[in-house]
């Protein structure tokens, strides 16, 4: 009975982080560049259960009672990054990765020393500061194979490989980076992750679209079948332990009664 409460509480935990990663996408919906993530449930491993500071029954003296499985617990949660929509914008500042799901532009984020350190992400929907340079809305530099890209205007062309041309002259090129297993990335927030000791590059296979943008990967009808579901689960399992509770109330205070 005490096992059942256990498996009923560690489900209702499982469910809720599953809900808060379906609120997650549901909420990014209209993210430019946002790639859904989903729970992925494991067995929870058994558990040998022993009587503690007990162990001088003569029939039982090992004082183990058997083993207690507590049924599943999120074991990670993993990210979706199938292309989303292109959709025609028209602003030059607007750029999208076409052809290449694990292909990203590189972003500058700045660190508490003054350092920066690389990122990465699929929102293309730049803007220029105050200086011409390329930033993200957060005001993070995007990256250029020469450095910070710097424009005197937002009339330019940038090219199917990322090159970006200025009144006919060649300024800089995105720095794109592909990886081979984007299962090895880590989501920092802000719409970008980073890399990890298992990520590997590749090569760049896809084409930079200006005047376009990627939307989120998330399918809102899937996300709400999905939480209507969790929300049975989940109260299922609070029916099961409130029953547990009931039955384990009775067996104490009735069971043994003496009258």
């Amino acid at each position: 009975m005490i096992r059942g409460l256990y498996t009923s509480g560690w489900s209702m935990l499982a469910n809720s982080k599953q809900m808060d990663t379906i609120s997650n996408n549901l909420a990014n919906v209209n993210t430019t560049g946002y790639k859904k993530d989903t729970v992925v449930f494991e067995s929870f491993p058994e558990v040998l259960i022993n009587r503690i500071n007990d162990s001088t029954s003569y029939n039982n003296p090992s004082g183990r009672l058997g083993d207690m499985h507590l049924g599943n617990d999120v074991g990670e949660v993993f990210t979706y990054y199938n292309q989303g929509q292109i959709v025609k914008t028209d602003k030059g500042l607007d750029m999208a990765i076409s052809g290449a799901d694990s292909a990203f532009f590189t972003i500058a984020v700045p660190r508490n020393n003054g350092d920066f350190r690389e990122q990465y992400t699929r929102d293309g929907s730049f803007v220029l500061n105050g200086n011409g340079q390329l930033v993200t809305k957060e005001g993070y530099f995007v990256m250029g194979q020469n450095g910070i890209i710097v424009l005197e205007s937002e009339n330019f062309s940038v090219l199917d490989d990322g090159s970006i041309v200025e009144n006919g002259q060649f300024i800089n090129r995105l720095m794109i980076r592909a990886f081979e297993d984007t299962s090895t990335l880590r989501k920092t927030g802000e719409n970008l992750v980073e890399r990890t000791a298992e990520t590997q590059e590749q090569e760049f296979e896809g084409i930079i679209r200006q005047g376009y943008l990627e939307q989120s990967n998330v399918n809102p009808i899937n996300e709400m079948i999905n939480m209507i579901t969790v929300m049975r689960a989940y109260e299922a399992n609070q029916k099961i332990l409130q029953a547990q509770d009931s039955a384990l109330e009775k067996a104490v205070n009735e069971v043994g009664r003496v009258r």
